[in-house]
């Protein structure tokens, strides 16, 4: 596996984790949590194209202390939000990404200091630091403006969350610019940077017979692509129905046996979460 994060089928190391109820019912959990930081530091970092934010990426997760949040946006969602919201964000800007770092107030500072250093490059065209809540709130904002503006391009959304190594990032919103021209439909990209987990959401009006057509096979060919680059078909949201046809896409037969076997075992009438994961046996 060439990714930090994947939901894709049973993980044999913790077999019931992420099995999305077709193992077993879990009626009780013991959860051990970890205190909350004294205090946060957000900054917002815009760059001319994908590729230079991918390097920051890299360089930013490269430090001693990683940041707890590191969020991206692809230009079409920066141009989204532009139109939908009232963020003010640089024109020409290519990639933004949201970072946060956390910890004792004593630390921040040098956090702060470490993570500009780490973002600056060639293409970076915009670095703002929030040093108070309000303009933290501010910054945040921007971010919360997507899903809100994504409901006025079209009344139909298939948004999926796969994952590719972050060195391969630019070679994917690239990829996905050329199927979004191919296919007619608008995709827009955002997302958790620091493990490659990518939204892809392909826009569409099912009303339209051309685009009702294209979606679905646009949508298999994002899934193609990302497997190219050695990702995965889910960081997070694992594969329910929705991409139970295409799993045999990133695992391949044994293990795509063994799972159903196991399933088989824990299972064997078939009645926890029926026709979920798995297609239909042919």
């Amino acid at each position: 596996m060439y990714t930090t994060k994947g939901v894709v089928g049973y993980d044999l190391t913790r077999l019931l984790i992420g099995s999305e109820g077709t193992l077993a019912v879990i009626t009780e959990a013991t959860l051990k949590l970890t205190p909350l930081p004294e205090a946060r530091r957000l900054m917002q970092a815009v760059y001319t194209n994908v590729g230079q934010a991918a390097a920051a990426i890299s360089r930013i997760m490269a430090q001693p202390a990683t940041p707890c949040a590191l969020e991206f946006m692809d230009a079409a969602a920066i141009e989204m939000i532009r139109s939908y919201s009232q963020a003010d964000l640089p024109h020409g800007a290519g990639a933004l990404l949201m970072i946060e770092v956390d910890g004792p107030k004593s630390a921040l500072d040098d956090l702060a200091t470490a993570i500009h250093t780490a973002a600056t490059d060639s293409g970076l065209i915009h670095f703002h630091e929030a040093r108070t809540k309000e303009e933290s709130d501010a910054l945040w904002a921007t971010r919360k403006a997507l899903s809100p503006a994504l409901r006025t391009i079209a009344p139909n959304k298939l948004n999926e969350d796969v994952v590719v190594p972050v060195s391969r990032l630019p070679e994917l919103i690239a990829g996905l610019e050329g199927l979004s021209r191919e296919f007619g439909i608008p995709i827009v990209n955002f997302g958790h940077a620091g493990n490659g987990n990518i939204h892809v959401n392909l826009l569409y009006d099912s009303q339209d017979p051309q685009q009702e057509a294209n979606a679905r096979p646009c949508l298999r060919q994002v899934f193609d692509l990302v497997i190219r680059l050695g990702g995965t078909l889910s960081g997070e949201h694992g594969i329910g129905r929705e991409k139970r046809d295409y799993i045999a896409l990133a695992i391949d037969p044994p293990t795509l046996d063994l799972m159903r076997r196991i399933k088989a075992q824990f299972d064997p009438k078939g009645i926890l979460n029926p026709d979920k994961i798995f297609p239909p046996a042919t």
